[in-house]
């Protein structure tokens, strides 16, 4: 959930904003009193609190800012930014899995550089945001991923059933510095703010090696990449990626070959009607100018009436209805998202857990589901939903059966009322979102 900052903030952005709008060319040289101002820092803190997340390589929590004090430290970490002493920590640097397997690395900043981020974003978002083009979905105001996978279906529906399935290689580790700190003088050109920015970007990166041992990477001489993990990281991210959003939807490429951007963040997919080859080709070039490459491995061609691909964890197929023999693009969970849920559930249900107590196992369950289908209850889920919601009954009530010793398959002792209505299992819906509620959940 997105908190709506106060009034005061809000028309500081507004202000910015409307005034980055109608003077597309207007430099922004005066914005670093911004990042200071009382209203904006404790707003910033009310962002990274509700975001929670680790301690950084100082080992202060959000938990323990707020028994020291919060007003204190935003006095504190005011001050220094008035006086420009303030200085960013290292940044810990943790692995996490990804989706498609390895590992990600993550970059956790300390809690009170995140603050200092999360305003400097208020500041600059505004500005950046006059410019954005409506292709982008990624970590903007009032955009996300379902808004993304929806324009994909409408694309696919006019006929861009051609498809270019792009994943970059590294994007986030290889943003160049200089090209990306041009990009931000294009529209800010306080010293303060730019200082700020290299700063962050230069930022040492501490590892916890294989051996218990921390080593220090990085610092004053990095000159690509920005850490996932950081506050301004996905605001910087998108900027340096505006010039190729650019270039498709404003300098015409979209209209020369016919072809439609859709990206969120560094995830992409361009559809074509035709000449899907040759676009392939363009937007390897296009990326190669900004010092980007795309991954061979992962980058697919395909035509959506024959093959599916996945955007954003929903796989996307154009198919023909059944029942009125129209083609029509589907978009469900996808393979990878609902095995990782029945792996999350299987695990939860495990032999592991029979000694805690069933309340206590049925809440952490209801988090993971209800979080899950926070996200997929969209589009044409009905079949996936079904199949999960059937798959979780069966476990939890294996769990239960181990628990308490059933010689049987425990279906009358343990049918799904009891599931349901007694032990309060959150119920998967059963029907697609546009469904009328009062039947979602039959």
């Amino acid at each position: 959930m997105r908190l709506e900052p106060p009034a005061s903030v809000r028309a500081l952005q507004r202000a910015l904003y409307r005034k980055a709008k109608s003077e597309p060319t207007f430099r922004f040289y005066l914005l670093y009193d911004k990042v200071h101002r009382t209203d904006v820092l404790h707003h910033a803190w009310a962002l990274v609190r509700a975001n929670g997340g680790a301690a950084g390589i100082d080992g202060v929590t959000i938990a323990a800012v707020e028994a020291a004090g919060v007003e204190p430290f935003l006095a504190r970490l005011a001050e220094e930014l008035r006086t420009h002493t303030y200085r960013p920590a290292p940044v810990r640097r943790v692995a996490i899995p990804k989706r498609s397997g390895g590992e990600r690395p993550l970059g956790i900043p300390t809690v009170r550089d995140r603050v200092v981020q999360a305003a400097a974003v208020l500041v600059l978002e505004p500005v950046f945001e006059a410019d954005f083009q409506p292709c982008s979905y990624g970590f903007r105001p009032k955009r996300d991923a379902h808004q993304a996978v929806d324009d994909v279906s409408r694309t696919l529906a006019q006929g861009y059933t051609q498809v270019l399935d792009a994943d970059l290689t590294a994007y986030f580790d290889s943003i160049p510095h200089d090209r990306l700190l041009a990009a931000v003088v294009r529209r800010v050109t306080d010293r303060h703010i730019l200082r700020l920015l290299t700063r962050w970007l230069r930022a040492p990166v501490v590892v916890e090696r294989d051996d218990g041992k921390q080593e220090m990477r990085g610092g004053k001489r990095t000159r690509r990449g920005t850490p996932q993990g950081g506050v301004i990281s996905p605001l910087l991210a998108n900027l340096y990626l505006h010039a190729f959003d650019t270039a498709w939807r404003a300098g015409g490429l979209e209209r020369r070959w016919q072809a439609r951007l859709i990206r969120y963040a560094d995830d992409f997919v361009v559809l074509c009607r035709t000449a899907v080859e040759q676009v392939h080709t363009v937007v390897a070039q296009q990326l190669q100018a900004l010092g980007l490459t795309l991954n061979a491995a992962k980058t697919r061609v395909l035509d959506a009436r024959q093959q599916a691909f996945t955007f954003l964890g929903f796989t996307v197929q154009i198919v023909r209805s059944p029942r009125t023999g129209r083609t029509f693009p589907l978009v469900r969970p996808s393979a990878t998202a609902c095995q990782r849920l029945r792996d999350q559930v299987k695990a939860l249900t495990g032999r592991d857990h029979l000694a805690l107590p069933t309340p206590a196992l049925i809440a952490v369950i209801n988090r993971v589901l209800r979080g899950w289908a926070g996200y997929f209850h969209f589009g044409h889920c009905t079949q996936a939903f079904g199949a999960l919601r059937w798959y979780t009954e069966e476990r939890v009530r294996t769990y239960l059966r181990r628990k308490h010793r059933h010689r049987t398959r425990a279906y009358r002792a343990l049918p799904y009322t009891v599931l349901y209505d007694r032990l309060g299992l959150y119920r998967l819906p059963m029907r697609a979102p546009w469904t009328p509620p009062a039947y979602a959940s039959r």
